[in-house]
């Protein structure tokens, strides 16, 4: 949210390069700007590049971006369904950056790594080291889910308010929660905050998003951490439809065919949109405030 568009500025201007801005984000007119321009690349936040995908098909056909080498993303999940379309619409183009305001840029995948996997955070960038830790800030097995860990030159030295981030032997925790594959691919599995405990079994919200996100009929979908009285917590599901006729129970048997029957979530609520801040992130805290 801090340092994403400022961070494109300021690589454009060290570059020497012409920077096209508008006040406000159109998908159309995006495509008309960096066709007239002639711009070799676009930084945009996930929800700009889905809202590429949403145009209708006739309109992106009549607006190619010939010129385009690379788009860059950042600042939140990105839907696996719209990244395809885009780079099979757009061609191999996009480059998804996995950030933090403490410790700048940690990882990027890029087109090969998305086709591979769309949902990587890619490979730690030179210079930057990251671990996968446990509770006892330990080192995972590959393939298993841990805090995260970086450590560069480029971390902050600590909050105006004097307060920082935790620190394990020299690595700042990011505060996401993520894990490594047998190929050396980061994954972001969600923030440690955002971690349920159902009858003692973890749970991640993004996992749960990412099923449902391939569902159609699901435009967008919000996943949060409720109280249980029985089992401690469970999730809850915010779904926006873009098929009217899609209901809970389907969607909880889709969930059910992929994950563990823990992870499905017992209420599913319909809502128009989802809470967004500038940058297209959801503003999770919000969505308790809204129902049917």
């Amino acid at each position: 949210f801090h340092a994403w568009g400022f961070g494109q500025m300021a690589i454009a201007a060290t570059m020497h390069v012409t920077m096209v801005m508008t006040r406000r984000f159109d998908p159309e007119n995006t495509l008309d700007l960096v066709r007239d321009h002639r711009a070799t690349g676009l930084a945009v936040v996930p929800v700009m590049l889905e809202r590429i995908m949403d145009l209708p098909a006739a309109t992106l056909a009549a607006k190619p971006m010939p010129t385009l080498r690379f788009a860059t993303a950042s600042g939140s999940r990105m839907r696996a369904d719209s990244l395809i379309a885009f780079m099979d619409h757009f061609g191999d183009v996009v480059y998804n950056s996995y950030n933090a305001t403490e410790a700048g840029l940690i990882s990027t995948a890029v087109p090969a790594d998305l086709r591979h996997a769309p949902d990587t955070a890619g490979r730690p960038i030179a210079g930057t080291t990251v671990r996968v830790l446990d509770e006892q800030l330990d080192p995972v097995p590959t393939g298993e889910i841990g805090k995260i860990a970086v450590a560069n030159d480029s971390a902050f030295d600590g909050y105006t308010s004097d307060d920082t981030k935790d620190y394990a032997d020299g690595y700042m925790l990011s505060g996401d929660l993520g894990r490594f594959d047998s190929d050396g691919l980061l994954y972001v599995v969600g923030r440690d905050d955002e971690m349920i405990v159902s009858g003692g079994e973890n749970g991640y919200p993004l996992e749960v998003e990412q099923v449902l996100d391939a569902y159609p009929g699901v435009a967008d979908a919000a996943v949060i951490g409720v109280d249980d009285e029985r089992f401690g917590q469970r999730l809850a599901a915010y779904v926006v439809r873009s098929n009217p006729a899609v209901d809970a129970d389907t969607l909880k048997e889709h969930i059910k065919g992929q994950l563990a029957g823990y992870k499905v979530p017992r209420d599913i609520h319909f809502i128009e949109g989802l809470p967004r801040n500038a940058t297209g992130k959801v503003l999770k805290r919000n969505l308790s405030e809204k129902g049917d």
